[in-house]
């Protein structure tokens, strides 16, 4: 050998070395970025926010319409065969589904075969109509009504390789890289092919990626087109292939791969694409769409359907003719499925909530345990109390009075506002919340914002400290109702005048409560100590601080809707008291309970006390202020509740409960100018349009073991003798009852709401 070739070989050699030095680090160093990224958290996955499932018993209030409308909201498909689940059939009266496999927090419900019979707007029958046994309860998937989302904004859900529809990976393969299961990441002939195309146009121009480099491309490197980038995506695909199974890569590839855009949300992997585009899941899709999906790999935003749907079309017939050409699908069914229509829903599923009132009181719910990072990275699975069927209502309820408002009133289009809480009586499972008149849209929350003062809603507060003292204070106490004027040491004197300017001389508490009578409640008021009235609205649920001025007494305290609903909770419930609550249960991205959302309830009053207020609410809507929603409700439909208005009718409130739901309305204008409407024109309207609608059931009152029942003279507060002609029957806690007789005359009429009509018939006809 020459000296020349010595030479040569020997700085060849050195070269080698020197390359070796350079090049094993930096592969090493890629070796390490692909697993610490690949066996690591891979995504930031938003948290997801479920409604309440919808349960079916027998007997439980429920029409053909409302459940139709569930399940489309849903994604259930019209489909007579229902030979899949995600499919319903109406017919007459009655309505059949096959329901989705879902896993809820406390089990796993299978899909099952379900007919429902309606009777009388109730559900009469349930039915596995595969086998005809009767079911005792049927649990429908919730609805997702939201996600909270990472500040990135890309959206996905998880799919493991197991769950995805075999046809689809078929597909996939087959058009983006039919020799997968036979290259170890890069494919050299592909690579070949896309050297020349790029080598005779000067430029990168083509790429042969396999899908292992696809996906080492979106996880770890940029878009742009050079040779060192490709040149890393080889040695980083290869990397990946070396260490973990096809399979596994190819299930990273189905949930990474971008498909779709909305706004700044990115929409990534096959199983959120799904139900973007079709409203599905994914394991409902069928061949053409399938096709289409894999198709718009190439080109999520070109190939967009909604927008380019002949385009669309034509992409999906070139993949179908692939999957002909490699014999994976028949003639017929390539024909069958490139006739069909693309079936892709007209509007996208939104990210953002259509619930913006409800998803903000969730979220500060939610920040009392947990980071904000967990809410937007962990994939968090939320299930709330949220109804979708009582916000549909309580939305259209609130935009369409309040529209009559305006008009009715002569209010300027659009200056009249209003907010709705709406939440269960027992366990204060917050249903509905509506923020403002456009519910849809976020903005300020009113519901749990807007303080404002609640003028003769705090009333109750009042009467229930008074009936806590049960040798002083009964319904039949006579209250004084004469003009007085009050002595503010240090401010001006307070004369508190009633709402029709008149004065009433003696009246019974409960006449005084139910018809809102200023005067004698600030009397009464002022005897029990505005300092207790006050402790009684922290027991109820109040909790900011509250200054016991004697204005507080006729609701000069400024609340928001959400706390109004607190409070009423408390007395709807019979003095148990349930915090708010908007969240069940939290789940991990796997389905394993994290958080634990347990009904929480205090008794902070004796029943007794309690249920002889709400006796007294309920003649507030029977004979009193709220007499005139009676006409809006159902027949049979019995209620309580309680009107307020404030000074120059700036204000409209009205709180009322069934035997089920609790409802809290606020109408006014945001810049505090008066509306013209009392607690009874304005609220209560909004009110009685929502609950005679959600399907509530009547407050059925059971007195407490502790209170019995006596004949009294409301004339004169006195336990009635025989043909007394005012006498009622009225609740007193066990030995309160007067035990004087009335020296009253014959008579013999027994009815309160007789009584109210002839005691107050002198009074004017306005009502709070």
């Amino acid at each position: 050998m020459t000296r020349r070739k010595k030479t040569l070989l020997r700085l060849a050699a050195k070269m080698a070395l020197a390359m070796a030095i350079i090049t094993v680090p930096y592969v090493l160093y890629l070796d390490f970025t692909v697993r610490t990224h690949f066996e690591g958290k891979r995504w930031e996955l938003p948290a997801r926010v479920y409604a309440r499932p919808l349960e079916l018993f027998q007997g439980m209030r429920l029409t053909p319409a409302a459940l139709d409308a569930e399940l489309s909201d849903l994604g259930y498909r019209r489909n007579a065969r229902l030979d899949a689940a995600g499919q319903y059939s109406p017919g007459d009266n009655e309505l059949r589904f096959v329901t989705r496999a879902f896993r809820f927090w406390d089990s796993a419900e299978p899909s099952r075969k379900v007919r429902v019979a309606f009777e009388g707007g109730a559900v009469h029958e349930l039915q596995d109509f595969e086998s005809g046994k009767t079911l005792d309860l049927v649990r429908l998937d919730p609805v997702l009504i939201g996600s909270i989302y990472p500040a990135h904004h890309e959206d996905r859900v998880l799919v493991q390789i197991g769950e995805v529809p075999p046809l689809l990976i078929k597909t996939l393969i087959a058009v983006e890289d039919r020799h997968y299961y036979r290259h170890y990441g890069v494919n050299p002939v592909s690579i070949a092919r896309a050297m020349l195309a790029n080598l005779r146009s000067g430029r990168a121009v083509q790429g042969g990626s396999t899908l292992t480099q696809q996906l080492v491309k979106n996880f770890y490197l940029t878009s742009e087109r050079t040779w060192w980038r490709k040149l890393n995506e080889a040695i980083m695909a290869l990397l990946l292939e070396a260490h973990y199974s096809k399979d596994e890569i190819l299930e990273a590839y189905l949930n990474e791969v971008f498909l779709g855009q909305e706004g700044s949300r990115a929409i990534h992997g096959f199983s959120l694409a799904s139900r973007f585009y079709f409203g599905q899941p994914l394991n409902e899709l069928k061949l053409p769409q399938f096709a289409l999906l894999v198709g718009m790999v190439r080109g999520p935003s070109y190939y967009d359907p909604r927008r380019h749907a002949e385009r669309a079309l034509a992409l999906r017939s070139l993949v179908l003719d692939v999957l002909l050409d490699q014999q994976l699908i028949t003639a017929e069914e390539a024909r069958t499925a490139k006739a069909a229509p693309l079936g892709v829903i007209p509007r996208a599923p939104s990210g953002t909530s259509p619930y913006p009132a409800f998803m903000d009181l969730l979220r500060r719910q939610l920040k009392r345990d947990y980071k904000e990072e967990d809410l937007t990275s962990e994939g968090l699975q939320i299930f709330t109390t949220f109804d979708p069927r009582i916000q549909k209502n309580t939305e259209q309820a609130l935009d369409a009075r309040i529209a009559q408002l305006e008009k009715q009133y002569k209010i300027p289009a659009g200056r009249l506002e209003g907010a709705v809480v709406v939440a269960r009586n027992d366990n204060g499972e917050v249903l509905a919340v509506a923020g403002g008149r456009e519910a849809r849209y976020s903005g300020f929350n009113r519901a749990l914002d807007a303080q404002r003062p609640i003028g003769s809603l705090v009333k109750p507060a009042v009467y229930l400290t008074a009936l806590s003292l049960p040798k002083r204070y009964t319904l039949a106490t006579l209250l004084d109702d004469s003009p007085v004027t009050f002595n503010n040491p240090g401010g001006k004197p307070w004369a508190p005048q009633n709402y029709d300017l008149q004065n009433h001389g003696m009246v019974p508490l409960l006449g005084a409560l139910a018809h809102s009578y200023n005067v004698s409640t600030a009397r009464l008021g002022m005897e029990i100590g505005v300092p207790g009235v006050v402790r009684t609205m922290k027991r109820l649920g109040v909790m900011r601080d509250i200054a016991p001025f004697p204005s507080v007494l006729l609701g000069a305290v400024e609340l928001t809707p959400i706390e109004v609903t607190q409070m009423y909770q408390t007395i709807a419930s019979g003095g148990f008291r349930a915090p708010l609550r908007s969240i069940r249960e939290v789940l991990t991205v796997k389905g394993e309970p994290l958080q634990r959302y347990p009904l929480s309830v205090e008794q902070v009053y004796e029943p007794a006390p309690v249920f002889l207020l709400t006796t007294a609410l309920q003649q507030v809507v029977s004979a009193g202020t709220a007499r005139s929603v009676i006409q809006q409700l159902p027949d049979g439909l019995t209620v309580a509740g309680k009107t307020g208005t404030t000074d120059d009718l700036r204000d409209s409130w009205f709180a009322g409960f069934s035997g089920q739901h609790l409802a809290v309305v606020w109408v006014g204008r945001d810049d505090n100018r008066p509306t013209g409407l009392s607690g009874a024109s304005g609220a209560l309207r909004v009110w009685g349009d929502i609950m005679g609608t959600i399907g509530a059931d009547p407050l059925r009152l059971t007195p407490p073991a502790s209170v019995e029942l006596a004949r009294v003279d409301l004339q004169t507060g006195l336990r009635a003798g025989p043909g007394c002609a005012d006498a009622v029957e009225l609740p007193f806690i066990e030995g309160s009852a007067p035990g004087e007789i009335s020296p009253c005359a014959d008579g013999g009429e027994n009815s309160i709401e007789r009584f109210f009509k002839r005691f107050f018939q002198a009074q004017p006809a306005r009502s709070r």
